[in-house]
């Protein structure tokens, strides 16, 4: 994790400095959200945190962009000091809000991604090989990431979140999607000593009769 009086003060300047505003801009980094009703809902979830006790160090709601003042915009967010039963950490935002937990052991991160209802992606930063292989062995998403911040994999990976973050029974794309439109075949033989029509080795070509 990062320590929360050095770690959070940095990312709230870096993110600061990202560029909001329509994607088919020069330099843009945080375009618009979908909808309007996707922009409320988004907004709502930060209000949600800052009523439950969280604090905001960077709200990105009631940004103005020039040029496009009626755009569905949230700049970068920030929700720092959440916790697990928060609304703002239980729904999925779908916006650039960032929740940050804070825990003390690694097992205690851990167990807070397998208590998650959805199981999409998650990763871990660190030097540790040891702490590596400890994150990904236990714990239960379908996408793990190590020193990578989205671990979504290549197209010819297949999609493999879990839990709430899948539907349906087949990954798509990848081998799993190459295996909905394959038809399998099996052939099973059984040969008899006794069938075989001569004891010397045949080097002609084989034909089917």
């Amino acid at each position: 994790g990062i320590n929360a009086e050095y770690g959070i003060p940095e990312l709230v300047e870096r993110a600061k400095k990202l560029k909001v505003t329509a994607g088919n801009q020069p330099g843009a980094d945080v375009g618009p959200v979908i909808t309007p009703a996707s922009k409320e809902r988004i907004e709502r979830l930060i209000q949600s945190g800052v009523d439950e006790g969280a604090d905001v160090p960077l709200d990105g709601r009631n940004i103005k962009v020039d040029g496009f003042e009626n755009g569905n915009f949230v700049g970068p967010t920030v929700i720092s000091k959440v916790q697990p039963n928060m609304e703002c950490y239980r729904e999925e935002i779908f916006g650039p809000v960032l929740n940050v937990l804070e825990v003390d052991t690694l097992d205690e991160a851990i167990g807070i991604l397998n208590d998650n209802p959805y199981g999409n992606g998650c990763a871990i930063f660190t030097n540790s090989g040891a702490a590596a292989r400890k994150f990904t062995n236990e714990v239960e998403v379908g996408q793990v990431g190590v020193n990578v911040p989205i671990p979504v994999p290549l197209p010819m990976f297949s999609f493999t979140g879990s839990r709430g973050s899948f539907l349906g029974d087949a990954n798509f794309y990848g081998k799993a999607g190459m295996n909905f439109y394959t038809q399998w075949k099996t052939v099973t033989t059984l040969w008899k000593e006794e069938d075989a029509k001569t004891a010397n080795a045949e080097v002609a070509m084989p034909r089917i009769q």
